[in-house]
């Protein structure tokens, strides 16, 4: 006679204690966060107060009577719709450029000896050191100079504001991506040569996907520092006010009397738009192109 052998019992499953440390650590992240986010939730309540509301000498965290009057004004200001598509311009020319011209060099410098390449290195690290309000006189008149040697590129066009930030931009990104570069190993591009492949094809069909990610990175601070850029703006764009970006369209609500502040929040409510959709679109890229930066 056969016995059913009994089912063993169930595990017993602890619950899990987290440690004082860590409920530290989480209850410390989630004050920094909320400090952080805190100024963009009031940006935001205030593009939705009333006038009274926003002046009122007892501020409150809320709002019972939201009014959409301040993006009324906003988008009824004359050519906000021409500052948004000349920003939306200057930033995407600067982030695809930046990115082809950063991949190229970094590829350049990592894969290929020649002379002066520390040099070479060394002055983007120093670039990146000088401050932007330090150069801008001096921009200034190479731009005026520029712009008399190439027309259309000068001040007043939307070139003077494309080739400084497009400046900025190459030292950190050619820093960034020489990680992602260096991190290939060369035993790929030999196998890659021997099945035929030509220096062009591995360039662009294997080494260009590989570091993608880092390309992304360095893309969003190239995006951000474009868009919200109000000092290249102010004094390269002197008297063809049809070429300002999205920040001038702020100066129309700066009243002597009495500011618009109601309007200001709108439009930088507005102007917060686009960088937190394109935030959204690469949020994976960008995690897994910082991971990779920290982890070389």
């Amino acid at each position: 006679m056969s016995t059913v052998p009994a089912p063993a019992p169930a595990p017993v499953r602890t619950p899990r204690i987290r440690r004082p440390g860590r409920l530290a650590a989480e209850a410390g992240a989630l004050l920094l966060a909320a400090a952080v986010a805190f100024p963009l939730y009031w940006m935001v309540l205030s593009a939705f107060k009333p006038a009274g509301e926003i002046q009122s000498t007892e501020p409150v965290p809320w709002t019972l009577h939201p009014s959409l009057d301040a993006f009324r004004r906003v988008f009824q200001q004359q050519d906000f719709g021409r500052y948004f598509l000349n920003s939306l311009f200057v930033a995407g020319v600067v982030v695809i450029a930046s990115a082809l011209i950063a991949f190229l060099a970094a590829t350049a410098v990592t894969r290929f000896r020649f002379r002066f390449r520390t040099t070479l290195m060394i002055m983007f690290l120093v670039a990146q050191m000088v401050p932007v309000e330090a150069l801008t006189i001096p921009l200034f008149f190479l731009m005026r100079d520029v712009g008399d040697a190439v027309p259309g590129i000068g001040l007043n066009t939307l070139g003077s504001l494309i080739l400084p930030h497009l400046a900025f931009s190459l030292p950190f990104a050619i820093w960034m991506l020489r990680g992602f570069v260096r991190a290939v190993p060369e035993a790929l591009e030999e196998a890659a040569y021997l099945d035929g492949a030509s220096r062009a094809r591995f360039l662009w069909q294997i080494l260009f996907p590989l570091v993608f990610p880092g390309l992304v990175a360095t893309s969003v601070f190239s995006f951000i520092s474009t868009w919200n850029d109000f000092l290249f703006a102010k004094s390269f764009i002197i008297s063809a006010t049809e070429n300002s970006t999205l920040p001038m369209a702020l100066l129309v609500f700066f009243k002597p009397d009495e500011n618009d502040w109601g309007g200001i929040m709108a439009a930088s409510t507005v102007m917060t738009v686009p960088v937190l959709v394109f935030f959204v679109l690469v949020q994976r890229r960008l995690v897994s192109g910082l991971g990779g930066a920290v982890k070389d």
